[in-house]
């Protein structure tokens, strides 16, 4: 019943979102070009579709060849603008999610900016040495503003869009058509083998432009790792050492991560907070009490990469600090694709990091 009082705010809604892109689509309102080649990652949908993994695959990927920049907006953080990501850094004030990137690629630049054209404006005047030759705008598939020469939009496997409908009745932030504007499509979190016949359907759903591409990942666990190095207990092996977990989360979607640890332990506790939750005093001393509550000899308190960002801020008992342990994720490509998608992208950056830098050459000779 309460859905039906939820209709007309999501006809609105619609509405508004489909007369931005309306602006945009007819050049009303101006999206920004820029010399530097940019990447866009982003979804159609609200909830958790792996972005940070895949922009994680990017700077993998790419940071061998080039110098990488990434931009997000923050999520959640308790700063505004313009602000440079340092390995130290707190999560409370840039973002999990931008500290996560930071914290495994510490080579690279990583901004926050919830205004993306401004962040690149001000990139563009540092010393040449340090300018990018590729910048990766994560969650920014309506960010519009920006024009980017690739964007990745990232759907769910597990929660298709082709019967969803606009927030506030179903998870999607734009009308489906608006996926034509993606260059590659990826389903995220597919299991490790997809049908020829599952394939198709999704194919047809997507209904594939001539411009597009569409590739197929899964999500894969790594081995436990201890939030605080020096003060953990032996890291645990998930295959062979039995233990009871308690499982703290603050995403999306912890389901994919319960069922996967549900393989190796028999006694887990869940413990579930908001998507990018901050954690205060009493959510610490709830997970004390829900870890004391645990009546085994072995157990350990296991949580995602993001959340660790987090949890890292906050004044921990060494009891605690001792269990705590995240699991880290990465993404792989079904079949072969993974070799196609690389090309792709790795040809896009360095043509156009090419004709940026044939173009200073001539600017110089002009002068």
């Amino acid at each position: 019943m309460f859905k039906l009082f939820l209709y007309p705010l999501s006809a609105i809604y619609g509405l508004v979102v489909s007369l931005r892109n309306f602006l945009y689509d007819y050049k009303i309102f101006q999206s920004t070009e820029f010399e530097i080649p940019v990447i866009s990652i982003g979804n159609i949908t609200v909830g958790g579709t792996g972005k940070t993994p895949h922009t994680e695959y990017l700077v993998e990927l790419l940071r061998k060849q080039f110098q990488v920049t990434t931009i997000s907006r923050g999520y959640k953080r308790k700063t505004k603008g313009y602000q440079e990501v340092e390995v130290n850094s707190l999560a409370s004030a840039i973002g999990d999610e931008p500290l996560q990137i930071k914290s495994k690629f510490p080579e690279i630049q990583v901004i926050v900016d919830e205004k993306r054209v401004h962040a690149i404006e001000k990139i563009q005047k540092q010393d040449a040495a340090k300018l990018p030759d590729i910048i990766l705008l994560d969650d920014a598939f309506q960010h519009r503003s920006v024009s980017a020469g690739i964007n990745i939009l990232l759907i769910d496997f597990n929660r298709p869009i082709d019967k969803d409908q606009l927030m506030p009745v179903g998870r999607l932030r734009e009308s489906k058509w608006q996926m034509r504007r993606a260059n590659v499509i990826i389903y995220t979190k597919c299991p490790q083998e997809i049908s020829p016949i599952t394939r198709r359907i999704i194919m047809k759903d997507v209904n594939l432009r001539p411009y597009q591409n569409l590739f197929f990942t899964t999500m894969v666990y790594q081995p436990l790792a201890p939030v605080f190095p020096d003060e953990a207990i032996p890291t645990p092996k998930l295959a062979s050492d039995k233990f009871s977990v308690l499982l703290v989360t603050g995403i999306a979607n912890p389901e994919h991560l319960l069922k996967y640890l549900s393989n190796f332990s028999e006694n887990i506790t869940s413990l579930k907070f908001a998507d990018h939750h901050n954690f205060n005093a009493a959510n610490i001393n709830q997970i004390e009490q829900k870890f004391a509550g645990i009546e085994a000899e072995n157990k350990i308190i296991i949580t995602t990469e993001k959340d660790s960002m987090r949890l890292k801020d906050m004044d921990l008992s060494s009891s605690l600090k001792a269990s705590l342990f995240y699991i880290p994720l990465k993404i792989k490509f079904l079949d072969s694709e993974g070799k196609n998608f690389d090309e792709k992208i790795v040809t896009y950056v360095r043509e156009n990091k090419s004709n940026r830098d044939l173009h200073k050459r001539k600017s110089k000779k002009a002068n």
